[in-house]
């Protein structure tokens, strides 16, 4: 599961470089040897600051990065779709193991049967303070309430550059199709809404660590039968064989 996070949060990285002039628009030469002095390129003329500093080498003051990053460079990593699609199995599978989502931090009360599976009513939910009170009903009460006391505003770089407020995770539902209960994702701290067919591990496991509560609808339980594991389907062939 691992695996497969990095690979697909490889996918979401920015590309960056540097100028490839950089550093380098100086006019400096070597004075050579004789003079008693290191033989690097410095900057020329006289009678102002800058004048006979070393420049437009690396490893000195305002000088050139030695290897800087490059953007055509791929970034990104790759795997194969068999363990890609063991990572999403195993995610899936971890979503029974109690253990494993109190470890995460999430307050589940009194819940003892996981995951936690719904009627197909919650699909058609359209506002936020009805899935509130669904999520209380459920006994979800306290993991919400811890969320929304970790929301914070953001200020400086991430609040100019869009990220405003970050707050802890909470429950994710996965249902069939999204387009109504989609709207309301993110309106309650914590609280994501996802279809089947958009669901992966990052989803499941935020931050690469296993697992996150989640609520499935009858429909997504469904639709997850068709979702099977390269294992069992090699041992399903050799069974026919």
């Amino acid at each position: 599961m691992h695996k497969v996070y990095i690979n697909l949060l490889s996918h979401k990285y920015q590309r960056q470089g540097r100028y490839p002039a950089a550093g380098e628009i100086v006019s400096a030469e070597s004075r050579n040897t004789g003079l008693g002095i290191a033989r690097l390129a410095r900057a020329r003329g006289e009678g102002f600051q800058r004048a006979g500093q070393a420049a437009g080498v690396s490893g000195v003051r305002h000088g050139r990065v030695a290897h800087p990053p490059e953007s055509w460079k791929n970034i990104y990593k790759k795997i194969n779709k068999k363990e890609k699609q063991l990572g999403i199995c195993s995610a899936i599978a971890a979503t029974s193991r109690k253990d494993l989502i109190i470890k995460r931090g999430h307050k589940i009360g009194g819940l003892l049967d996981f995951p936690i599976v719904v009627s197909n009513e919650i699909e058609s939910i359209s506002k936020t303070k009805d899935l509130q009170v669904t999520l209380i009903a459920l006994g979800l009460k306290e993991d919400l309430i811890r969320a929304g006391l970790s929301h914070k505003s953001r200020t400086g770089t991430s609040r100019r550059r869009g990220r405003r407020a970050h707050s802890g995770v909470s429950a994710l539902i996965v249902v069939e199709k999204d387009e109504i209960l989609g709207r309301l994702s993110g309106s309650i701290p914590g609280v994501e809404v996802k279809s089947v067919q958009r669901l992966n591990v990052i989803d499941l496991m935020p931050g690469s660590k296993p697992i996150r509560l989640t609520i499935f609808s009858q429909n997504a339980v469904e639709k997850l039968k068709d979702v099977q594991a390269p294992v069992l389907r090699i041992m399903e062939m050799m069974q026919s064989k």
